[in-house]
């Protein structure tokens, strides 16, 4: 895979049930780039392993007075110059490849398990986690894939050094072939309390950002509260944490890369001590005591690598540990259909968990006491089950339940519009560029979301696209319009996309009452002949409605039209009226008188 082969048809399935093995199938699914990088670090490495028999030739040749011995060791530094610069510029070339390879796929099946989740996913993980493991994560984990195969170069070059220096010079080999490996294994009592720092710094700073992008997130909150020097303390206090922890690890990483230079050092002065002595006493000649010394001074390269993927590895199984546990959440829990058969996705939307009976055509209104409960039953509505551990029954629509459809299909089918929709920045016609049935203009979803001072306001706006609201920019997150605008618009972009089932959780609750009234008016008009669940307590919605459930404590208990819940169910009217605990008290004890007098009547 080369990098302008970018993004990937099918970055594949993932094994995500740890950390480490989700490392290891990424390493196996890019074997054909680790191969590459590991053959060009093996050029790189051994050319460099190669310099000391170059240099210990010339040496002896000029001891001996050898001017073709000499020539020949020439020839040979300049072949092994030309190989170390090759594979330096190879194996750099293919080990960023597979760092960015890497990144790119993790990035493709999170992004597929975002598109998958949607708003749901957010419930189950923080906004901060998800930026930290789409951004931070990836990066390391491409780290690690990058460091391996310049790991496994080094230690076969090591390998390959060891082996030769003994078969060259048995005395000085066999201390060397002894000395090597315990450099190499020397750091690792150092990395088990190395890497808890690295965790306990990666945790902090996950939690730093998270309250930096809820801030951000509620900013006008926050100003309008005077509540940003308590946040900014909170911030502050949080990065501190954050600095204090990155010391404390980089301390010990600093202790591993001080052994990693002292070792080899010691090594260094004990092979240069043996061999003056056996150079002294006739047992080898200048040339080797110089081609033993050089082996054993270069080996400090190889040897970095050492270090490097520990630190990699240390840094990224964390990493690999959240990325997999973000990419093991599901939609359903349930199997998909027998022989994927496509399943028709029309009729009545009924959920079994509550009772709710959306009927097909009709436009429904949802009453419950809790808007987190809202939300959460909006979420069901969609298919996706609200919390893990949670009951995950699904939704049925037309008797098929929204688990046993195929995602696709589920999507166009059921489309949940949350409370706080997101407008991504781009123009007002890409914001309603969506997948649609074609049956709904852009023009009358805008009409009927009572969007008419949005379009004067991006008129005005619009001057160097002559007045044309269409294609004014959207700031990111439309952070330029109202709440109230942002919302209709929002609404606008549900209408066009036109879906079977349409479920509005709040889709009104940043406007006034009149502008209320019509969108309500122009919603009910504009889907007379389509499916319509909105989730709210406002009477004027409530009003327009077909028909009326309330949901109490988790069930559906009551079926009407607006005016009649209100004069029949005191739980409706608790909510709907916003009266006090005191007075449903007294309302619920005459609805049981009045039952009771009505049974002693009868």
């Amino acid at each position: 895979m080369q990098i302008q082969d970018l993004p990937y048809a099918d970055p594949g399935v993932p094994d995500i049930r740890s950390g480490p093995r989700f490392l290891f199938w990424l390493g196996r699914s890019q074997l054909g780039g680790q191969v590459k990088s590991l053959l060009w670090g093996l050029l790189h490495h051994l050319g460099i392993a190669g310099l000391p028999l170059g240099t210990g030739i010339a040496v002896q040749a000029v001891v001996d007075r050898d001017g073709g011995r000499l020539a020949l060791a020439g020839g040979l530094l300049a072949v092994l110059g030309a190989a170390i610069a090759i594979g330096d510029v190879m194996l750099h070339r293919t080990a960023v490849t597979n760092w960015i390879t890497a990144a790119a796929r993790v990035q493709q099946l999170l992004s597929r398990k975002t598109a998958e989740l949607g708003s749901v996913l957010t419930r189950r993980v923080a906004a901060g986690e998800v930026v930290a493991v789409s951004t931070g994560d990836v990066e390391k984990i491409g780290w690690f894939v990058e460091a391996l195969s310049r790991f496994a170069a080094g230690a076969v070059a090591l390998v390959v050094i060891c082996v030769g220096l003994t078969v060259y010079q048995p005395a000085l080999g066999v201390v060397v072939a002894v000395g090597v490996p315990v450099l190499a294994l020397a750091v690792l009592p150092l990395l088990p309390r190395a890497t808890r720092r690295a965790d306990v710094q990666r945790e902090k700073a996950g939690k730093a950002t998270e309250l930096a992008s809820d801030t951000v997130a509620g900013l006008r909150v926050l100003r309008g509260i005077g509540g940003e020097d308590l946040f900014l303390g909170r911030y502050r206090a949080a990065s501190q944490e954050v600095r204090k922890a990155a010391v404390h690890s980089a301390r010990m990483w600093a202790l591993i890369s001080a052994v990693q230079v002292v070792l080899p050092g010691a090594l260094l002065i004990v092979v240069v001590a043996y061999g003056t002595r056996l150079a002294l006493d006739g047992r080898i000649t200048v040339g080797e005591l110089v081609t033993v010394y050089s082996a054993v001074a270069l080996t400090y390269h190889p040897l970095r690598n050492f270090e490097e993927i520990a630190m990699a590895y240390s840094f990224s199984r964390p990493s690999a540990k959240r990325a997999a546990r973000v990419l093991a959440l599901t939609r359903t829990t349930t199997a998909t259909a027998a022989g994927g058969e496509e399943r028709a996705a029309t009729g009545d939307l009924y959920d079994p968990l509550t009772g709710l009976l959306a009927p097909a055509g009709r436009f429904t209104a949802v009453v419950c006491g809790d808007p987190d409960v809202a939300g959460r039953l909006a979420d069901r509505l969609g298919g996706h089950p609200a919390e893990p551990g949670a009951d995950h029954t699904s939704v049925l629509l037309g008797g098929v339940p929204l688990d046993e459809l195929p995602l696709e299909s589920a999507r166009t089918a059921v489309l949940v519009q949350d409370k706080d929709p997101v407008l991504l920045s781009g123009t007002l016609r890409d914001l309603l560029d969506v997948p649609s049935s074609g049956a709904v203009p852009a023009a009358d979803a805008l009409t009927a979301a009572q969007c008419d001072d949005v379009l004067d306001a991006l008129a005005q706006a619009s001057v160097d696209t002559g007045g044309d609201p269409m294609r004014t920019r959207i700031t990111e997150r439309g952070r330029s319009l109202s709440g109230g605008q942002r919302q209709r618009l929002a609404l606008a972009r549900s209408l066009v996309a036109d879906p079977e089932v349409l479920v509005l959780d709040e889709p009104t609750s940043a406007v006034d009452a009149h502008t209320e009234s019509r969108v309500a008016a122009g919603v009910r008009e504009l889907r007379k002949a389509r499916t319509t669940v909105v989730l709210a307590s406002s009477p004027l919605l409530l009003d327009r409605a077909d028909r009326v459930v309330l949901v109490h404590e988790g069930q559906a208990v009551a079926v009407g039209t607006h005016r009649e819940l209100l004069a029949t169910e005191p739980r409706y009217r608790a909510v709907v009226t916003r009266e006090t605990d005191e007075e449903l008290a007294t309302a619920v004890g005459l609805a049981d008188e009045l039952e009771a007098l009505e049974g002693e009547t009868a």
